[in-house]
This record gives structure tokens, C-alpha cells and sequence, in this order.
């Protein structure tokens, strides 16, 4: 049986302003995306068990380094990436995001899984789908976490997350790509969360030996 990660290990390691500052492709990493508003943060920092790991901002797109954090062990790491679809960014910069994560989510090695966050009261904006489309391509397992489920009364919550299974389903993409309901603030979904997590962790273990 795989061993059981402890997430409230967490602690941060380094930032990385391009993907050629970031850490050696070694050992098992897995990353979180997002819009700049999708609660990407708040996930991280419930999923860890610390307020302050993530850093949590009322100015979308603040964070726009890749952010590494290590699980007790340097071979083992969840990656924040920068929030993207915020609209006061310049569009050259838009652009050289783009081209980063592209090449970030189908060369890099180490990467077993992607956590997509959407905000449950808005899936699937333009962003979102470019975001499910390269990692699609790159063959690369999506789980995506309907965030703010809180915000919704539980039947309105419910149906948006059978129409986003649907629309997978539609786009023959329900293989690689999952989706489950999250609230950051009454942690709501986090044991499914973990469980992903794990999984993904220990696949990416066996697929290096």
C-alpha cells in the first residue's frame, strides 16, 4: 500500500520567475491553476492546514512567480502557478504567461497532475479550457475543484458539478479529467482533494522507476 502523504508538511521552498529557474527535474510534483479570483490560494492553504503557506490577495494576479513548496520531502512538491485571466496585466505579458505554461504543463517531466480551480458559480471561462486542452495534449491527469461551493445552496451546487462531468463527458475528455465540489471555507471536499493527491503522488513514484 502507497504511503499517505501529510500535507500539513508543507513548507516553501523557492519561486521561480521562469520555468528555467525552476527546481531540478527530479522526484514527483504536482500543480495547482487557476483564475486569479478561483479561491487557487485558499486552496492550498486548507489543503495544508496553514493560513499563510499560499499567499491570499485582494489584487488578482499579485502572484505571478511559480511558486514551489515541498511535502516533507525535496522529491515530493505541490506548485502554485501564477493566477491567470486577470485584465490589468499588459497583453505581451499575457502572451509570455501563455507560452510558459504551455511548455511548463507538456515538458516538464517531474509534473504527475494538475488541480485546476473554477469557481463553481462560473466554470469553464476561456482561460480554464486552454488550461484542460495543453494538459489534455500532454496526456497529463486534471482534477478540477469547483471552488466557493459554499456560495451555492447544496442542489444548485450538485447540478453545476453533473454539468461539468457532462461537458467532459461530451468532450471525451472524462478519461483524464475529474471534477468534485470544494469550499475552502467549511473544507468541504478535502478528503476527495487528498485522495487525488495521493494517487497522483504515488503513480508518479512507480512511473519513475
Amino acid at each position: 500500500m502507497a504511503e499517505l502523504l501529510n500535507f500539513n508538511l508543507a513548507r516553501y521552498l523557492m519561486s521561480a520567475p521562469t520555468l528555467a529557474q525552476c527546481p531540478p527535474e527530479t522526484g514527483v510534483e504536482v500543480c495547482f491553476a487557476g483564475r486569479s479570483n478561483a479561491g487557487k490560494s485558499s486552496a492550498i492553504n486548507t489543503l495544508t492546514n496553514n493560513g499563510k503557506l499560499a499567499r491570499t490577495s485582494k489584487t488578482p494576479g499579485r502572484t505571478q512567480m511559480i511558486n514551489y513548496f515541498t511535502l516533507g520531502n525535496p522529491e515530493q512538491r505541490i506548485v502554485d502557478l501564477p493566477g491567470y485571466g486577470y485584465a490589468k496585466v499588459p497583453l505581451a505579458m499575457k502572451r509570455e504567461w501563455d507560452r510558459h505554461m504551455s511548455e511548463y504543463l507538456q515538458e516538464r517531466q517531474t509534473l504527475a497532475g494538475m488541480v485546476l480551480m473554477m469557481d463553481v458559480r462560473h466554470p469553464f471561462q476561456e482561460f480554464d479550457t486552454t488550461m484542460i486542452n495543453w494538459a489534455v495534449e500532454a496526456e497529463m491527469p486534471v482534477h478540477i475543484l469547483l471552488t466557493k461551493a459554499d456560495k451555492l445552496k447544496k442542489g444548485p451546487a450538485q447540478s453545476t458539478l453533473l454539468d461539468v462531468r457532462k461537458h467532459l463527458t461530451e468532450a471525451k475528455a472524462d478519461d483524464l479529467v475529474s471534477a468534485q465540489l470544494f469550499s475552502s471555507l467549511k473544507k468541504t471536499g478535502l478528503p476527495e482533494l487528498i485522495a487525488v493527491l495521493n494517487r497522483w503522488f504515488a503513480e508518479g513514484r512507480k512511473g519513475e522507476s
